[in-house]
Order: structure tokens, then sequence, then C-alpha cells
């Protein structure tokens, strides 16, 4: 490959990392075309960018962003993948859906080998599960909001149970 077709490249992988904010390294040697296929059309649908790099232009990549991965340099050794996405559980639940029906003895495919979430680093595939569980931002705002409603309806219901009796009550004796 050329120094400038390298170069372009690393521009665009830089780019790119910019913009979203997550990313998952992924090993996804052993898929065969269909599944490749089936995993791309998966990474579509939940708006996941698949990306398949060169370890050292990534490394360059990253290193034309601002911040230290450095921590992540452990895990771009054979075949990368890169999931990036602006949710940070997305990637994650995409593996773990993609590689539950997975025989135990074989190593499954995707497979998880490195994360840069919520600007944390998860090196590992036992990391995977951790990972799944995140929460994104609108699921914690929504958390936050039913919270906060709660009070609120205890007390409308509460008010409005005993209305009710009060008017079943008044109602009773109005009929004797």
């Amino acid at each position: 490959m050329k120094k400038e077709d390298k170069s372009v490249i690393i521009g665009q992988l830089t780019e790119i990392v910019k913009e979203y904010p997550n990313f998952y390294l992924t090993d996804i040697e052993a898929l065969d075309a269909e599944k490749t296929s089936k995993l791309r059309r998966e990474c579509f649908k939940q708006e996941i960018k698949l990306v398949v790099v060169k370890n050292n232009l990534l490394k360059k990549a990253l290193e034309n962003v601002e911040g230290d991965f450095s921590p992540l340099h452990v895990a771009m050794k054979g075949n990368t993948a890169v999931m990036f996405s602006q949710t940070a559980n997305a990637p994650a639940r995409l593996i773990k859906e993609f590689t539950k029906d997975a025989k135990k003895d074989v190593v499954a495919k995707p497979q998880l080998k490195a994360a840069y979430v919520q600007e944390s680093f998860y090196v590992g595939a036992e990391n995977l599960e951790a990972l799944v569980n995140i929460k994104s931002k609108n699921e914690l705002i929504g958390d936050v909001i039913m919270l906060l409603q709660s009070p609120a309806k205890n007390v409308i219901s509460a008010l409005q149970s005993s209305g009710q009796t009060i008017h079943g009550l008044l109602k009773t004796l109005e009929e004797r």
C-alpha cells in the first residue's frame, strides 16, 4: 500500500473516531461470508458502523485523536474489526445476541477484544457482560424521570382512591 493511501485511510479513521464516542475492537476472522453479511446487516439496522482495519493504521489514527488510547494496543493483534456506535451498549448487545447460539467448546465470533466506552477502557472478552449492562444516556434519563414521577403518581392515586371512597360512602348514606 502506498504511503499516500495509508495517510488517507488514517485521516478517515481519525474522523470516524472523533465522530463516535464509543467503539469496540472485535475479532471476526472465522466468520464465513454469510455470517459476515448478516453481521453487517444487523450493524446497519442498529446504527453501528463496522470497519475492518489494519492495526497499525488504527494505532496511528488514535494517536491523532486527543487522549491516550495506549491501553487498547494490547488488543490490536491479528484481525481487527471496529464497531463504532453512538449508543454505549449497542455493539455489546449485538455481539452477545450474535454469539448466543455458539457451541460451548468453540470460541464464538465476533469476539470482543477491547472497547472504549464512556471514556473508559475494557480489555478482554470477559468484559462483554459488563458492557451489555451499561445503560445508555436515554435509559438513564428515563430512569430519573420515572423516579421523579413516582411520588407524584402515588399522591394522585391516593387522592383519587380516597375520593372514590368518600363518594361511595356519601352515595350509600344518601340511599338510606
